[in-house]
């Protein structure tokens, strides 16, 4: 078990950006995913509550943690109060550090609170029906309304934001000009860390994949390979039943003869 002290702190992460080393950071959903970014040596772990647990900070070992707070239709957190009861609560699990895409004034009472949020710029798939699925920031209009978000984060106080599909040109002169730790997924190779999902990574699902993601390994061939496997052990299951090749004597548990005809005799047979 990894004792919390021994973990990096918002301090330590800051520090990596000051000294201008470069950040690995992967989403995960499973303890096994966890388990495997911090025996990798990834450096940060975006987990969303409804998938984080005691024993997911346990597997993510080393790893700082950001929590994703639920947000939107289907989140559960409406006011600045149920923000911060759900950060405390997943803070005292374990949890280094919020996703919060809120409004600014929830994430300001986070803030105020010392805990330490990220909070999201660019194409944010929360409010995408604003600005469709595509690049935010190839104009200087937009590249300027994304540099005033980050400002007010500043002032608010936001310890990093995720800063998705911007030019890279933009991502660069961003991290740059923040002491904001700048996540980027699709912002180029100026971000202070590159953010990806496992998922991607390891190749686990078919169709589309953005542009940003690579793909390392190939796990949805083998997701395949493994459900044809399953398909023919549960029909020779099947089989087996059907014909009477299953159970068989070592499949089950023996009773001594007399045993059994004593039993019957309590029957009166």
């Amino acid at each position: 078990m990894v004792h919390k002290n021994t973990r990096p702190t918002v301090h330590d992460m800051r520090q990596m950006k000051a000294r201008g080393e470069k950040i690995a950071m992967l989403y995960v959903t499973t303890s096994e995913e966890a388990a495997a970014a911090a025996q990798a040596g990834i450096h940060m772990l975006s987990i969303e509550a409804r998938f984080f647990s005691p024993a997911m900070r346990e597997a993510a070992g080393n790893c700082f943690v950001q929590i994703g707070l639920p947000y939107g239709p289907n989140g559960t957190l409406v006011t600045a109060d149920d923000y911060l009861r759900a950060a405390y609560h997943f803070m005292a699990m374990g949890g280094d550090s919020f996703y919060c895409a809120a409004a600014f004034d929830i994430q300001k009472t986070l803030c105020d609170n010392h805990v330490p949020i990220v909070a999201h710029v660019g194409m944010n798939p929360n409010i995408v029906t604003w600005t469709g699925w595509r690049a935010v920031g190839k104009t200087s209009t937009e590249a300027r309304r994304v540099w005033d978000q980050i400002k007010r984060l500043e002032e608010i106080g936001a310890f990093a934001a995720e800063l998705e599909c911007v030019p890279d040109r933009l991502g660069a002169f961003i991290s740059a000009n923040t002491p904001m730790l700048m996540l980027g997924m699709g912002a180029g190779p100026g971000a202070d860390a590159q953010y990806l999902f496992a998922e991607d990574v390891l190749g686990c699902t078919d169709g589309h994949k953005p542009r940003h993601a690579k793909t390392y390994r190939n796990f949805a061939a083998e997701y395949a390979r493994l459900q044809s496997e399953r398909i023919d052990a549960f029909k020779e299951f099947a089989a087996d039943v059907m014909s009477g090749g299953y159970p068989q004597r070592q499949h089950t548990v023996a009773m001594d003869d007399i045993e059994f005809e004593d039993f019957r005799a309590t029957l009166g047979l």
